[in-house]
Protein backbone atom coordinates (compact mmCIF):
# COMPACT_ATOMS: atom_id res chain seq x y z
CA UNK A 1 0.00 0.00 0.00
CA UNK A 2 1.61 3.08 -0.95
CA UNK A 3 1.80 6.12 1.47
CA UNK A 4 -0.29 9.63 0.50
CA UNK A 5 1.94 12.12 -0.98
CA UNK A 6 2.27 15.36 0.70
CA UNK A 7 -0.01 16.82 -2.19
CA UNK A 8 -2.44 14.58 -0.79
CA UNK A 9 -2.48 15.19 2.27
CA UNK A 10 -2.76 18.97 1.51
CA UNK A 11 -6.00 18.26 0.30
CA UNK A 12 -7.31 16.22 3.31
CA UNK A 13 -5.99 19.38 5.29
CA UNK A 14 -8.09 21.37 2.43
CA UNK A 15 -11.10 19.38 3.24
CA UNK A 16 -10.74 19.24 6.89
CA UNK A 17 -10.76 23.26 7.04
CA UNK A 18 -14.31 23.73 6.94
CA UNK A 19 -14.93 21.15 9.95
CA UNK A 20 -12.63 23.23 11.87
CA UNK A 21 -14.59 26.11 11.76
CA UNK A 22 -17.59 24.34 12.53
CA UNK A 23 -15.74 23.50 15.58
CA UNK A 24 -14.56 26.90 16.23
CA UNK A 25 -18.72 28.13 15.80
CA UNK A 26 -19.68 25.31 18.28
CA UNK A 27 -17.22 25.98 20.65
CA UNK A 28 -18.62 29.74 20.60
CA UNK A 29 -21.87 28.37 20.47
CA UNK A 30 -20.54 26.29 24.23
CA UNK A 31 -19.23 29.83 25.43
CA UNK A 32 -23.19 31.28 25.35
CA UNK A 33 -24.47 28.54 26.95
CA UNK A 34 -22.19 27.99 29.45
CA UNK A 35 -22.59 31.12 30.69
CA UNK A 36 -26.42 31.09 30.59
CA UNK A 37 -25.89 28.05 32.36
CA UNK A 38 -24.04 29.61 35.23
CA UNK A 39 -26.53 32.79 35.66
CA UNK A 40 -29.63 30.34 36.05
CA UNK A 41 -27.50 28.52 38.69
CA UNK A 42 -26.16 31.45 40.80
CA UNK A 43 -29.96 33.08 40.57
CA UNK A 44 -31.30 29.65 42.15
CA UNK A 45 -28.84 29.82 44.46
CA UNK A 46 -29.87 33.40 45.21
CA UNK A 47 -33.51 32.27 45.53
CA UNK A 48 -32.75 29.37 47.70
CA UNK A 49 -30.91 32.01 50.09
CA UNK A 50 -34.15 33.95 50.08
CA UNK A 51 -36.80 30.75 50.73
CA UNK A 52 -34.35 29.97 53.61
CA UNK A 53 -34.64 33.55 55.42
CA UNK A 54 -37.91 32.69 57.66
CA UNK A 55 -38.62 36.89 57.19
CA UNK A 56 -40.20 36.00 53.79
CA UNK A 57 -43.56 35.89 53.01
CA UNK A 58 -46.35 32.85 51.70
CA UNK A 59 -46.81 35.48 48.97
CA UNK A 60 -42.96 35.74 48.23
CA UNK A 61 -41.89 32.06 48.96
CA UNK A 62 -44.62 31.14 46.37
CA UNK A 63 -42.70 33.32 43.83
CA UNK A 64 -39.53 32.51 44.71
CA UNK A 65 -41.10 28.50 44.61
CA UNK A 66 -42.38 29.10 41.02
CA UNK A 67 -38.97 31.27 39.70
CA UNK A 68 -36.92 28.00 41.31
CA UNK A 69 -39.08 25.67 39.07
CA UNK A 70 -38.71 27.66 35.94
CA UNK A 71 -34.93 27.71 36.79
CA UNK A 72 -35.07 23.92 36.54
CA UNK A 73 -36.44 23.71 33.48
CA UNK A 74 -33.68 26.48 31.80
CA UNK A 75 -31.26 24.21 33.95
CA UNK A 76 -32.37 21.12 32.01
CA UNK A 77 -32.77 23.00 28.61
CA UNK A 78 -29.40 23.99 28.87
CA UNK A 79 -27.32 21.18 29.90
CA UNK A 80 -29.39 18.94 26.76
CA UNK A 81 -28.11 21.94 24.32
CA UNK A 82 -24.57 22.21 25.99
CA UNK A 83 -24.83 17.76 25.63
CA UNK A 84 -25.88 18.06 22.33
CA UNK A 85 -23.40 20.35 21.41
CA UNK A 86 -20.40 18.45 22.32
CA UNK A 87 -21.52 15.48 20.81
CA UNK A 88 -21.60 17.54 18.17
CA UNK A 89 -17.90 18.43 17.98
CA UNK A 90 -16.82 15.14 19.28
CA UNK A 91 -18.31 13.96 15.58
CA UNK A 92 -16.60 16.63 13.62
CA UNK A 93 -13.35 15.31 14.97
CA UNK A 94 -13.81 11.92 14.38
CA UNK A 95 -15.02 13.59 10.81
CA UNK A 96 -11.74 14.99 10.53
CA UNK A 97 -10.03 11.80 11.69
CA UNK A 98 -12.49 9.43 8.67
CA UNK A 99 -11.30 12.23 6.21
CA UNK A 100 -7.52 11.36 7.19
CA UNK A 101 -7.96 7.95 7.52
CA UNK A 102 -10.02 7.30 4.18
CA UNK A 103 -6.17 8.64 2.15
CA UNK A 104 -3.88 6.99 4.64
CA UNK A 105 -5.67 3.59 4.29
CA UNK A 106 -7.25 3.84 1.18
CA UNK A 107 -10.59 2.52 2.24
CA UNK A 108 -14.02 4.05 0.66
CA UNK A 109 -15.01 5.50 3.96
CA UNK A 110 -17.48 8.21 1.65
CA UNK A 111 -20.85 6.33 3.60
CA UNK A 112 -19.11 6.66 7.19
CA UNK A 113 -18.42 10.47 6.23
CA UNK A 114 -21.91 11.50 5.50
CA UNK A 115 -23.30 10.03 8.01
CA UNK A 116 -20.88 11.31 10.52
CA UNK A 117 -21.76 14.50 8.68
CA UNK A 118 -25.37 14.16 9.32
CA UNK A 119 -24.79 12.89 12.54
CA UNK A 120 -23.03 16.23 13.38
CA UNK A 121 -26.09 18.74 11.79
CA UNK A 122 -28.39 16.23 13.46
CA UNK A 123 -27.00 16.40 16.55
CA UNK A 124 -26.16 20.40 16.25
CA UNK A 125 -29.87 21.18 15.32
CA UNK A 126 -30.96 19.55 18.59
CA UNK A 127 -28.74 21.89 20.59
CA UNK A 128 -30.33 25.09 18.94
CA UNK A 129 -33.72 23.82 19.23
CA UNK A 130 -32.66 23.41 23.29
CA UNK A 131 -31.40 26.50 22.97
CA UNK A 132 -34.65 28.09 21.31
CA UNK A 133 -36.85 26.31 24.22
CA UNK A 134 -34.38 27.45 27.24
CA UNK A 135 -34.77 31.46 25.64
CA UNK A 136 -38.41 30.36 25.47
CA UNK A 137 -39.07 29.53 29.20
CA UNK A 138 -36.65 32.19 29.96
CA UNK A 139 -38.37 35.21 28.20
CA UNK A 140 -41.33 33.83 29.57
CA UNK A 141 -40.28 34.09 32.97
CA UNK A 142 -38.79 37.78 33.42
CA UNK A 143 -42.23 39.05 32.28
CA UNK A 144 -42.44 41.88 34.69
CA UNK A 145 -45.16 41.85 37.68
CA UNK A 146 -48.40 44.32 36.45
CA UNK A 147 -48.07 45.56 40.03
CA UNK A 148 -44.92 46.82 39.48
CA UNK A 149 -45.09 48.46 36.44
CA UNK A 150 -48.16 50.11 37.62
CA UNK A 151 -46.26 51.49 41.17
CA UNK A 152 -43.33 52.59 38.93
CA UNK A 153 -45.76 54.59 36.04
CA UNK A 154 -45.15 58.14 35.82
CA UNK A 155 -47.23 60.64 36.76
CA UNK A 156 -48.23 63.85 34.67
Amino acid sequence: MPLASSHDIAQIIQLSIAPVFLIAGIGTLLNVLTSRLARVVDRGRAIEQDLDDPASSGHQRARHLTELRVLDRRMTWIHNAISLSTFAILLVCLLIVTLFSVELIALDLSRVVALLFIATMASLIGGLVSFLVEISYARKSLRVRAELLASRAPRH
